[in-house]
């Protein structure tokens, strides 16, 4: 009994979370309420509040589960590339790209963050939140980065940081406006050339060079 309770749980959550992320698709974030979310998923208000405490938690939470999504996919690329972390970085950047044009709940989740989410009011703590993540992202890019730097496929002198705030404006850059205007270029198609564009940036560019610096 006690089994059963808690699937039918783990059921009714993820109908809360399609629910959500298809009004906040339509509607945006700003203008869905808890209510408009739990008669979108044919449960209650106490439903929601059972497994949320807010808007804001329901949010952070499908952004957790995407994360986590990933960080599998992760250790499958390293399991296919050991001891090559570029080939790990370039299959993880290419997915991202990929799954933006071609996996429903990627596209959407990057389309709500984008452009259907606004950070006032009880969404001021998302936008912190997130801010937060985007540390971790460039230190866990940077960890990545060091690893590449070992193993001697990028230049020992690489500027990390700079490297990993290029990386990621890079990508969100690429993702926001395809979302934008998908019309303009071929995501899907286009994804191994834009990165391996970033990579041989990373290779080659003496403006990320720290001896480049010294004797500027």
């Amino acid at each position: 009994m006690a089994r059963k309770t808690k699937e039918q749980a783990l059921v009714t959550k993820k109908q809360i979370i399609d629910a959500a992320i298809a009004r906040f698709l339509e509607f945006g974030v700003s203008s869905t309420s808890l209510s408009d979310i739990a008669s979108a998923a044919g449960v209650t208000r106490g439903a929601i509040y059972w497994h949320f405490k807010n808007k804001t938690d329901l949010l952070d939470e499908i952004l957790i589960q995407s994360a986590s999504g990933l960080e599998n996919l992760e250790r499958e690329y390293r399991l296919k590339y050991p001891a090559d972390p570029l080939s790990v970085m370039r299959a993880m950047l290419t997915y991202i790209l990929q799954a933006t044009a071609c996996d429903k709940y990627r596209r959407s989740l990057s389309d709500i963050i984008f452009h259907k989410c606004e950070f006032v009011g009880e969404m001021k703590t998302l936008q912190l939140m997130q801010q937060n993540l985007y540390l971790e992202c460039y230190e866990k890019i940077e960890d990545v980065l060091h690893e590449c730097i070992a193993a001697g496929q990028l230049p020992s002198g690489l500027m990390t940081r700079q490297a990993a705030v290029i990386i990621r404006a890079y990508m969100t850059g690429l993702m926001e406006n395809w979302l934008f205007m998908p019309d303009s270029f071929n995501l899907e198609q286009d994804a191994p050339k834009l990165v391996s564009t970033l990579i041989e940036t990373l290779q080659h560019s003496s403006l990320l060079s720290q001896s480049a610096m010294e004797f500027s």
